[in-house]
């Protein structure tokens, strides 16, 4: 098969498909992959480092789309790529469809096999391909509340871990996923008090072990977020449902009760955003002030960190790129239910449940699926 990895053009994003380590072992299944020229500088990697990993170089990105089976990416396609987009050309990669219409309509009209990191989905209900970018976006979202709350971004001026004789800042955690435990875990490691809602009991419980009771762990209503953000010095969004839109757990008269200068972090942007007043940013522009309160809604935290974040993507997507390579995607789907599950779109047709939900669409029957 021939892989294609282009270049990423999403403003700041900085991270590549895959590794060179990751390049060598497709090559060594007999697998063509091409690389535009470029694509791996943003995470530290050179065009030379992939051509000795066996990678082809290609000057530009719309031959690395024409030439290949299967086109691997860290985000979804932008309108500059559109029409390189072909019919029955595999896209794997962050797709995010159900918080963007526009995109999913266009994938649709190219009839692309779109198949989704962020839904590929094992059996106990965790999300492989999502797990380490949720890791690291959860971790870093507490460093970028930590820059919110300065003063020169608009903020409080409250350092989150205190100083002597002065509280630290008070931190609450919407969701207790990767995203919420990776980001209670620094916040808990610098010294704040953390507050963490979700509607899962057990889940709560958990993480109240793991941090010996330094947590107040609540479950998640209006009410009670209502009463936590009111006095919070951060709000971390960190709620995601598979392939859906995120809920709107905070609506613009709770964040009104918000104190002046307070910040929230909403990792669940590239889901549409779990607070009603959030519109995506970018790390060139990351914050804006609405309602007296700094936002911060960049919907690819992760980028800031290109190298970490492009090895621990590397670590987790290869195995599925590789079963696709060595099997094309049909035979793969049918013996992966993880990778059957990330399938989104296929000929014309949305396959992913909660995409079709989101826009009121028809869902088509996933044909990979076993029949009773």
């Amino acid at each position: 098969m021939i892989i294609g990895i282009p270049k990423e053009i999403k403003a700041g994003e900085k991270r590549v498909a895959m590794t060179p380590q990751g390049v060598d072992a497709l090559a060594s299944h007999h697998h063509r992959v091409l690389v535009e020229k470029g694509a791996g500088e943003g995470s530290g990697f050179s065009d030379t480092e992939f051509e000795r990993a066996g990678a082809i170089l290609i000057g530009s990105a719309g031959e690395v789309w024409k030439e290949s089976d299967m086109v691997v990416k860290v985000k979804e396609p932008l309108e500059e790529e559109f029409d390189w987009l072909r019919r029955s050309q595999i896209l794997f990669t962050y797709l995010h469809l159900a918080a963007n219409r526009a995109l999913t309509q266009k994938l649709l009209e190219s009839r692309i096999v779109g198949i989704g990191y962020e839904t590929v989905q094992e059996k106990d209900g965790s999300l492989p391909l999502l797990r380490p970018m949720s890791e690291i976006a959860g971790r870093a979202s507490i460093l970028a509340g930590g820059m919110c709350l300065e003063a020169r971004h608009g903020g409080r001026g409250v350092l989150l871990c205190g100083a002597s004789g002065v509280p630290s800042a008070k931190v609450v955690i919407l969701g207790a996923g990767v995203v919420g435990a990776n980001a209670c875990k620094v916040a808990v490691g610098l010294g704040t008090r953390v507050s963490i809602l979700d509607v899962r009991p057990e889940r709560l419980g958990y993480l109240h072990d793991i941090t010996q009771g330094h947590i107040t762990t609540l479950i998640s209503n209006r009410m009670t977020i209502s009463e936590e953000i009111s006095d919070a010095d951060l709000v971390i969004g960190a709620v995601l449902i598979p392939g859906a839109q995120a809920p709107r757990l905070v609506t613009r008269p709770m964040l009104k009760r918000m104190r002046p200068g307070s910040a929230i972090v909403d990792v669940s942007v590239d889901q549409g955003g779990c607070f009603e007043t959030t519109r995506p940013t970018t790390h060139e522009h990351p914050t804006y002030i609405e309602e007296r309160v700094v936002h911060y809604c960049v919907a690819n935290i992760p980028g800031i960190y290109p190298r970490t974040s492009t090895l621990a993507l590397t670590n987790a997507t290869f195995s599925y790129i590789l079963q696709i390579a060595d099997h094309g995607y049909e035979k793969a789907m049918i013996g992966n239910e993880a990778l059957r599950r990330g399938l989104n779109l296929l000929d014309g047709n949305i396959v992913c449940g909660g995409v079709a939900q989101s826009f009121d669409m028809a869902c088509m029957a996933n044909p990979f699926s076993p029949h009773p």
